[in-house]
């Protein structure tokens, strides 16, 4: 068996022709404010793409960038601005912030109505309890690459390899809410192996390059790797892995995220359709 290998960024791509047309027939342009404090290499490259993909799209992009010294006090000055900006419908702080500044208290601060991440308490909460709000972006295109591929996920198995607030969590309540059973297993899970291979959905986001081996994966089943690790390569540069052994895994499941090209080129698409969601919404009021 050959693993089906899902094209994160084929799908991404039409979701952004699609979202394009959407901002052409608002009355307003959606704007997306994003805020990079320091100069972060990988941040700087990924505030990149998404300026460019959220002008291809038709809308605003705005970028604030901060010298790494800033106070925590100018940075929540900054989001209290753009939280009373109209113009202004999705904001977006680039994580990861320099250690003086508290990131909790600088994401609460967002408006939960302009929070495009999906990371503010208020729609966490809404997440978790079933009731309409901004999901964060990458276990949003987890969930639609899996539909896209899988159609209606009722009664499947899922494991979630991973709890974090940003993927973990969210992707797992994601899945329940489309009828999935779901384990979320972690570091702790005793035979994390064993639990791996009931699953018909298996959803690696640890943080370990390759750590899930494909006898962890059930015949025919569909992995989803949300691992970005830069890991030693041939000549003495580096290479991108998953949290997946792709090579083994290929051999086993039935359909499997490539990494790159798998759940990466999702996020910027699903945070560009949250800023649609935001602005239709503002619309309303």
């Amino acid at each position: 068996m050959t693993a089906r290998i899902i094209d994160g960024k084929a799908f991404a791509a039409s979701m952004l022709a699609e979202i394009a047309v959407e901002v052409a027939a608002l009355p307003v342009q959606p704007g997306l404010a994003v805020v990079l404090v320091g100069d972060d290499p990988a941040s700087q490259v990924y505030v990149r793409n998404k300026a460019k993909q959220t002008v291809l799209a038709g809308m605003k992009s705005v970028e604030h960038r901060l010298p790494a010294e800033s106070a925590e006090s100018e940075l929540l000055a900054l989001v209290d601005a753009l939280n009373r900006d109209v113009s202004i419908h999705g904001i977006l702080v680039q994580l990861p912030l320099p250690g003086h500044i508290d990131s909790a208290k600088v994401l609460d601060a967002i408006d939960p109505n302009k929070d495009v991440d999906g990371f503010h308490v208020v729609n966490a909460g809404r997440l978790a309890v079933g009731l309409p709000g901004l999901v964060p972006c990458t276990p949003l295109g987890c969930v639609l690459l899996l539909e896209a591929e899988l159609g209606d996920l009722s009664g499947l198995e899922a494991v979630v390899v991973g709890r974090s607030n940003i993927v973990g969590k969210p992707v797992a309540q994601l899945l329940l809410q489309r009828n999935c059973t779901v384990t979320v297993a972690h570091s702790r899970t005793r035979d994390l192996a064993e639990v791996c291979r009931r699953a018909d959905i298996l959803v690696a986001a640890i943080g370990r390059p390759e750590m899930i081996r494909g006898d962890w994966i059930k015949p025919g089943a569909t992995v989803i790797d949300v691992g970005i690790n830069r890991v030693p390569g041939e000549g003495g540069k580096s290479r991108l892995a998953g949290d997946v052994a792709f090579e083994e895994a290929v051999a086993v499941a039935g359909r499997i995220t490539p990494v790159p090209g798998g759940v990466g080129p999702m996020t910027i698409a699903c945070l560009l359709r949250n800023t649609v969601t935001a602005a239709k919404k503002a619309l309303l009021f």
